[in-house]
This record gives C-alpha cells, structure tokens and sequence, in this order.
C-alpha cells in the first residue's frame, strides 16, 4: 500500500491585507501538518487574495507577494509537507496567474494558468496572460528571493511532480471547466494526484455542477482530485463558498463546509495510492490511451510522500455529499457575506428602512440569522468570531454574545418609515418581525417631511400636485411617489450616522437595501430611494426565491412572522389606500415577478434578444397564450427594460447569488441608453405574429408603444412617466 495523508483547505482571505493572508496560510499548515498531511492545498492567488482586480496591475502587489513567500520560505513551514500557494507572478513583461509549489523551503515548481476566467463576474484576462507553451523553462527568481533562499532558478510552465512514490500536479480553477482541462494529459502521464487551486463563487444551487465536474474528472480516469477554495467576502460582491474537497476516483471522501464563520478550515482525507492504480490498470481504454500519449514534462524530486502499510492510519471512506436547500444558501451565504463586510469595515451595525414587506424582511432575516451564526460560532469556541463580536457590539470587558436577540439589539437598527399612505397591517408586521429578530426598532413618519417638500414647490411654482385617484395626471402621481421615496434614503443615511452618536457608541452603521433581482431588471425602483443603500444582500436573488426563503425562515429561523409577511401581496404603499383601490406591485408592473425571472434568465443565461425572447416564449407559453400576446408581453418587458436601465449604474452593490443579475457594474455589461421603442426588433416580432395568424400585421399596438411616453426616449434625463409605473421615476 501506498499511503497518502493530503489536506486541502477553506481560507477566509482579503483583497490586499497581506499581514491576514500569511496569518491564514501559516495556520493552516500547521494544522496540516499537525494530522500528519504531506501535501498542504490553499487557494487560487491566496497570498493577494482573489479579488485585487486592478490591483494586481500594480508592481507593489507583486513585489508583495514575493515578499510573504519569502517570509513563508525561510520559515520551517514546508518542511516535510510538499505546500501549493497562490500568487501572481511577472516573467519578463507577462504577468501570470500562478500556483507555487515548495517542499523543504525550496520553490520546487512554478505552475502558470493556463485557461483564464473571463465571462460573468471574471476578468482575468484584464490582469494576467494566460501561458499556452506545454513546456517547462527556467525562471529566473527575483534577487532577494534568490538571495535569501540560495536558489537562482526554478522550472516555470506546464508540467508535473515526480517523487519517488508518486506523480502530482496543478490544475487551477477554471482549467478544471475547459473542454480538454489538463488533468486529462497529465493522468495519462502517470499523475495521481491532482491539486486545484480555485476562487469560485457562491451562486444558488450552483454547488452541484462543481461536485460533479471533480467526480468526473477522476471516475474514469482514476486519481486523487483535491480543491481549495476561498470562503467569505474578500472586498466585493462575491461570497467564495469555501467547500473545499477530496474525491478518489470518483468518490468524494473528504467535505469542508459550504457556509461558514471561520477564517481557517483544513480538510484531511487519507488514501491509498494503489486504489488509482488499481482502477487505471483494470481499463483497458485507460491503457490504450496511456501507450499513445503526448508526453508531459515533469521535475523530478528525489523525496516520498507515501508512507507503507499501517494499521494505526484508517483510509477516507466514500459519503454522501451533503447540499444545502437553496432558502439554507440564501440564510446563510448573504449571512456571512454581512458578517465580514461589518467586521472589516469598521462599522458598529446593521440600519435597515424596513417596510414590513417580503423584501425588507428578508434582509431583516437575513442579518437575524447572521446574529444566530455568531452566537453559534461563539459557543463552539472560535475566538476570531468572539473577538470581533466584542468590538463590533461595544461588550465591557469579560462579556461576550450569548443570545442572538441580544447580540442583535446591539448591532441590528430597522426602522419604518411610513406616511399617511402606509398601512397598520405593514406597520406591525415590520413590528413584530424586529421584535422577533431583536433588533431596534424605530417607527418613523415621514409625512412632516413630504408637506414641507411640497410646500416649497408650491411657493416656487404655484402648483401642488396631486395624486391620480384624487384627479391628478401620472406625472403629478409619479413625483409624489418619488418624493416619499427619495426622503426615506435621506432619513435611512442621517439615522445611520448619527444614531451610534445618540446612543454613545463608536463608529457608524451601514444601511441595508432590499431591492431583488427582479425589481432591479425592470427598474421597478425610484433611482436614489431607500434601494440605494451601502449594501444589499438580496440584490440578486429572484422574488420567488425570496418567499420560498421566507416560508422556510419562518419555521427554520423562529421568526414565526414571516409567514405572515410571505401571504401578503406585494405593495409599494406609495398611493393613498381607497376602499375601491389597492396599489400592487405586479399590477404597477404590468407583469408578474414569474415572468420577470423567465424574462431575466432569457436575456442573461440564453443572451435572447427581443425576436429570441419572443420566439422561445412562443414555445414555452404556447399553451395558455397566442403569439400576438407574447408578442405584447415581450414588447412590454423590453420598452421598461430599455427605459430604466439607467438604474443599473448606481444600483447598490449586492450579493451575487444569481446568474442573470442585472448589475451593470461588474456582471452585466450593457449599454444605459437605448432606443426604447426597439423599432426593428419589434417590427421583426410583429412580422412573426403576422406569419403566425397568416394575415397583415396590427401595426396599431407597436405605433402606440412608439409614441407613450416618447420623452423618455430622448435620453437618459428624462424617464417614463407611464401609469401605473410609480417606481420608474429618476
């Protein structure tokens, strides 16, 4: 037997805060070392962390890098225990994306990226050159390092390890999702032992696709497969799912957690190398192949991995992978996101304008179950957590969080700010909810705010406007509505400012937003209400995935309440109530939140445009609608679409949970000026319903559509004042 005890690793990292990074790096493999591992896996650019982004184009971050290593080198870290660390490297004028494997405080081989990530959230070829030679050349070392470790040069390139005992090589990250990724090669070259080194992201039900891309890599092919990968917020909009894992041909045998708190976590799995040689010798394709193969180039290194026959190790036996429920994903992912956002950026707590709505209360459930998870993580005895739970939550000396609504009380603001069109009903829902969670709770009426605003109009103009259901035209009902918007971000800022102040504590609050992804791709939301916030953790999350999460939060969570919340139909409260009147947000909308996800999911995930868009609803909704009505659906979705994209460059920045967010930031970059009317797309979607009911086309509904609201189709400044649309103002 051939004996093989390996450890791979979920480090909580940060953009740029190097002192953190080595400070994780090195408790990690002391903790490796400390089971007895002989290969230590840590993540994809774990020195810098992933997410430097343009400041990976700055020499310093380099030069840094080489420096931590340094520091790492001349320690008594890597001996006995083969280390793979992630860092960007330059070599000549190309900066690389590498994975730097020491033993014995030796750099043993520097291994480049090959295939880049450079779709959705990823921009790699921004900052790195992807190396495309399947060879290994000498590099030259920096002259400190070189000074300092007594070794001028080291293999560079695509390749793998040659011990006494085994064969081992890198593969990073996206290489894995390539169509022909290297492991392919490198296993018919003899290579057992595969180490990815990844910064993968969190998205909903995502978690599969990536397990299976592991098993498949090794069911027929045989080998070890470890991956590491970041877990927490490193500075943006991503949350990196950790979940680090082994997998034995195909098997996995060791799980590291999805969610979690802590800034280190190091999975052990202990196999037997003879197992891959086994299955690879037992397929005859496998041999075939292996006869015939392009041959790698390798560095030999005259050490053993393997340790012999040994009663006392006990192997890594195979065991069901264990998935969370995408509610569990949006609970705890957005949870801990919040965690490491309030605990890095110097804020005291959490001010969310909290309407008693499904959006607001999910946020507010959000941040609850973050408060439960610290309390928890406390109690299990991690000191990081404690620590920072202290600072954050202003505790004297010997006290610490033992009660979640306690710890939520310290760091938790909602506040409701309502009017004289607000409801009892959404009043003491938002009550009974912060009540549950623990949080402070103001009740605030705006009411004074908006006649003074009014009035000075008046003074200034002569005019009052009034609302349409007490004879006003859409613009006079569009601006009031904004006005009570726009107050509530103003009055959400001021609170999270100066209540910290009132209160005699230290620092600030950050104000939460609650506008979901769905609302965001129809710009169903006032531009600088109280959806700009400084984060939003549901920013990407589809309304339907937000009521199942309040159903499963009601009874998971305790906060019974949001039952409540989930059955009540979603409302603005925006207009005066009526008893012959009730304003509702899909009515406002002119389309449901259902469709919105399948609009959203078509244009992103499919990249459908208009005439895609109508011909695949077409199919899909085939049997309840007829082409003429999808025609005018999909016409609907595109004229608002174009109409408030605008929104989405100061959208507040949010969590990314899923695929077809409309961030214009980051994600989803597309031009903000359209030409609303989409005259030749809508002419070729009216050409197709023609063709459909085999007769001339009626013109009369794209001529109308061309000339409602043509003002705000001149330009940016000026935006739809339809009816029934009062969160699409500027």
């Amino acid at each position: 037997m051939r004996l093989l005890k390996v450890a791979t690793c979920n480090l909580n990292q940060w953009a740029m805060d190097f002192d953190c990074n080595v400070k994780n790096i090195k408790e990690s493999i002391v903790r490796a070392r400390e089971a007895g591992a002989v290969i230590r896996l840590g993540p994809e650019l774990e020195i810098t962390g992933y997410g430097c982004e343009d400041h990976f184009l700055e020499l310093d971050t380099v030069s840094h890098a080489w420096e931590c290593l340094r520091d790492i080198l001349l320690g008594d870290w890597t001996d006995g225990i083969l280390c793979s660390f992630g860092m960007p490297i330059i070599k000549g004028s190309e900066r690389y994306n590498c994975q730097v494997l020491c033993l014995n405080r030796k750099i043993i081989m520097i291994r480049p990226k090959m295939w880049l990530a450079n779709d959705g959230n990823y921009r790699e070829l921004r900052w790195f050159t992807a190396w495309k030679q399947k060879e290994l050349v000498d590099f030259q070392l920096p002259t400190d390092i070189s000074e300092a470790l007594s070794q001028q040069t080291v293999p560079f390139g695509y390749g793998y390890i040659q011990f006494l005992d085994t064969a081992v090589a890198a593969e990073i990250c996206e290489e894995l999702f390539t169509p022909i990724p290297p492991h392919a090669e490198l296993a018919l070259n003899g290579v057992e032992v595969f180490m990815n080194a990844s910064g993968s992201h969190h998205q909903l039900r995502k978690l599969d696709l990536r397990l299976r891309a592991f098993i498949g890599a090794t069911h027929t092919r045989g080998g070890v497969y470890m991956y590491s990968n970041h877990q927490g917020c490193d500075g943006g909009r991503l949350y990196y799912d950790g979940c680090s894992c082994v997998v034995v041909n195909g098997d996995v045998v060791a799980q590291g957690s999805q969610f979690s708190l802590k800034d280190v976590e190091v999975v052990v799995a202990q196999i037997d190398l003879d197992a891959v040689a086994s299955l690879r010798g037992s397929i005859s394709s496998f041999q075939e192949q292996a006869s015939c193969k392009s041959k790698a180039p390798s560095v030999a290194s005259p050490y053993k991995l393997c340790q012999g026959f040994n009663l006392q190790m006990s192997l890594s036996s195979p065991f069901k992978i264990r998935y969370h429920l995408p509610e569990e994903e949006i609970a705890f992912g957005p949870g801990c996101w919040l965690w490491d956002y309030l605990r890095r950026s110097g804020a005291s707590g959490f001010l969310l304008p909290l309407s008693g709505g499904a959006d607001s209360s999910s946020v507010a459930a959000i941040v609850g179950c973050m408060c439960q998870l610290v309390v928890k993580e406390i109690a299990n005895g991690d000191e990081q957590v404690k620590a920072d739970a202290i600072r954050i939550g202003n505790y004297t000396e010997g006290q610490f969080p033992t009660d979640s609504k306690e710890f939520a009380k310290r760091i938790f603001y909602t506040v409701f700010m309502g009017s004289e069109n607000s409801s009892e009903a959404t009043s003491m829902r938002a009550k009974v909810l912060a009540d549950e969670i623990g949080a402070w709770h103001l009740d605030v009426k705006i009411d004074g705010v908006v006649s003074a605003l009014l009035s000075l109009f008046q003074t200034l103009t002569g005019k009052r406007p009034r609302y349409k259901v007490d004879g006003g035209s859409n613009i006079e009902n569009l601006g009031l509505q904004n006005i009570q918007a726009r107050i509530r971000m103003v009055l959400a800022f001021m609170l999270a400012s100066l209540m910290p102040w009132v209160h005699s504590k230290p620092g600030f609050y950050l104000v939460l937003g609650s506008s979901n992804v769905d609302e965001g791709l129809r710009g169903y939301l006032t531009k600088y209400d109280c959806s700009a916030a400084d984060i939003n953790p549901i920013g990407s999350i589809s309304k339907q995935d937000l009521r199942r999460f309040l159903r499963w939060a009601a009874s998971h969570l305790g906060y019974t309440s949001l039952a409540e919340i989930e059955a009540a139909p979603p409302t603005a409260e925006l207009e005066p109530i009526r008893s012959n009147y009730s304003q509702l947000d899909e009515v406002d909308m002119g389309m449901t939140y259902e469709e919105l996800s399948v609009y959203g999911r078509m244009r992103k995930i499919f990249r459908c445009g208009p005439v895609s868009m109508f011909k695949n609803l077409c199919y899909k909704w085939g049997g309840r609608l007829s082409p003429s009505e999808v025609a005018d659906k999909v016409k609907h979705f595109f004229k608002y679409y174009a109409i408030n994209r605008h929104k989405m460059t100061v959208l507040t920045p949010s969590y990314h949970a899923e695929s077809y967010s409309p961030d214009d930031n980051r994600f989803d970059l597309r031009q903000f000026l359209y030409n609303a009317r989409w005259p030749y797309q809508f002419r070729k979607i009216d050409d197709l319903v023609c063709d459909f009911d085999g007769g001339k086309p009626d013109l009369t509904k794209s001529k109308n559509l061309e000339n409602s609201d043509s003002a705000a189709h001149v330009g940016i400044g000026v935006v739809a004042a339809g009816s029934g649309d009062p969160k699409a103002g500027l």
